[in-house]
């Protein structure tokens, strides 16, 4: 179950880290967030180095998308009534500011980088997406509302941004990655501050930033109560239309279009990791009713972690951790959260002010609706008298029998029938009890 990003290019090799590293900057990660914070801090003239478990980009990041854009769903609404204008008003900076680094990086980089325009739409409620553009409005972007779009179904409306970006995202990494001082293979087993120690060596380091996905350390922070995790089923299709943009539906559940050279890239059948949902099963159903000609080339899966109120955890790990900084949470938006973390960690780092650090901050209000939701399925788990369980907090897993692995409605741990974990937060060696 490869994607088509893996079928299309062969990633460098970097190797295993041997003995003992000092450096100003360790990154932990090798996903396209900790990629790119350790491109930018390289590109500052900061000493970093960069430690991936197993290969680069070879978790979350081989199975996006790949949608350059800060149109996040119905968002900038939702973060007017939540956090007020001048918090939306730079998310939205932040994000869009990241579109342009990836356009100004893209043009010296052979990654199949498109120019787009990116669609939300409801099937339903034509009042949502007339909200969103108002909201839009106040925050002084210009978008558009839409009806007629060329997709198989029709729409109450949608939002359209217009010069979005859609690329290829192992040939971008590939490019950047070279040069880097990265260590494959190289699993961080314990940290202390101005520590790393891995199954290769020690690291030590002035500060540290951990781009795992999940984060890694449970008694800082709390990001086993700030996050959950959602999986997203994609399907590639040969002999199926060019649909002329990005598109993705306002519900969490919907299906998402886009193409690739000569593919179209259908994705939905979404639920949270260790619950039950469409899965592939689902998108066949749309594929068949949608496209009764098309034929499947690639099907694959992938996992995102959801934040509290829709924005990402960027910055400090913890008030009682200084040196120690985490990025998580991109909510299904991974590409351009991931450049702007980038730039906001690297001003962190380097001891610049950044206007965005107070919208991302790790540290702010956990008080949303999404905590008893996240509270209520940790307990449901917890009680239930079944085995196997998952190492990481002792939660029941349940048998996703699509992917044929052991996943935990916690936190989204995966494991396969064997007991070897496939995703984070559970560790390496710990296999599910």
């Amino acid at each position: 179950m490869d994607s088509v990003w893996t079928k299309t290019v062969r990633m460098p090799r970097f190797p295993a880290l041997q003995g003992e590293l000092k450096t100003s900057v360790l990154v932990i990660g090798g996903g396209i967030a900790g990629l790119l914070c350790a491109y930018q801090l390289c590109q500052a003239g900061v000493d970093c180095a960069l430690v991936e478990a197993d290969r680069l980009c070879g978790g979350i990041t081989k199975n996006t998308t790949a949608k350059l854009t800060f149109q996040h769903g119905l968002m900038y609404d939702k973060l007017l009534r939540q956090a007020g204008a001048e918090k939306a008003r730079l998310y939205l900076e932040a994000n869009r500011a990241a579109l342009e680094r990836y356009r100004a990086l893209c043009g010296g980089i052979a990654c199949d980088f498109e120019e787009k325009d990116a669609f939300v739409y409801s099937v339903d409620s034509r009042k949502s997406i007339e909200k969103e553009l108002h909201a839009l409005e106040r925050l002084g972007f210009d978008a558009d509302f839409a009806e007629k779009l060329p997709l198989p179904f029709p729409v109450a409306g949608a939002v359209r941004f217009p010069r979005q970006a859609q690329f290829h995202p192992l040939k971008f990494a590939a490019a950047i990655a070279g040069g880097l001082p990265v260590f494959e293979r190289t699993k961080v087993l314990e940290l202390a501050p101005g520590r790393a120690v891995t199954n290769g060596g020690v690291i030590f380091a002035d500060k540290i930033v951990i781009a795992t996905h999940f984060p890694m350390l449970n008694k800082h922070g709390g990001y086993f109560l700030k996050l959950y995790q959602h999986r997203t089923y994609e399907l590639a299709l040969e002999n199926a239309p060019d649909v002329q943009g990005m598109y993705v539906d306002a519900s969490k559940t919907g299906a998402s279009l886009r193409n690739y050279k000569n593919l179209l890239l259908l994705g939905g059948g979404s639920h949270r990791t260790g619950k039950s949902g469409g899965g592939w099963r689902e998108l066949e159903g749309l594929a068949r009713r949608w496209y009764p000609d098309a034929r499947e080339t690639a099907r694959w899966a992938t996992q995102d972690c959801m934040s509290l109120d829709g924005v990402p955890y960027i910055g400090q790990y913890a008030k009682s951790t200084p040196g120690l900084y985490v990025v998580s949470g991109f909510n299904k938006w991974g590409m351009t959260s991931a450049m702007a973390a980038a730039i906001l960690l690297s001003d962190l780092i380097l001891g610049r002010d950044n206007p965005w650090e107070e919208v991302f901050c790790p540290a702010r209000t956990i008080l949303r609706p999404q905590l008893a939701l996240n509270l209520w399925e940790s307990a449901l788990s917890l009680l239930t008298p079944t085995v196997p369980r998952c190492p990481h907090m002792g939660c029941a897993l349940k048998y996703n029998a699509a992917e044929r692995s052991w996943d935990c409605p916690c936190h989204g741990s995966r494991f396969d029938i064997h007991g070897a974990l496939i995703d984070n937060p559970a560790c390496d060696g710990r296999s599910m009890k």
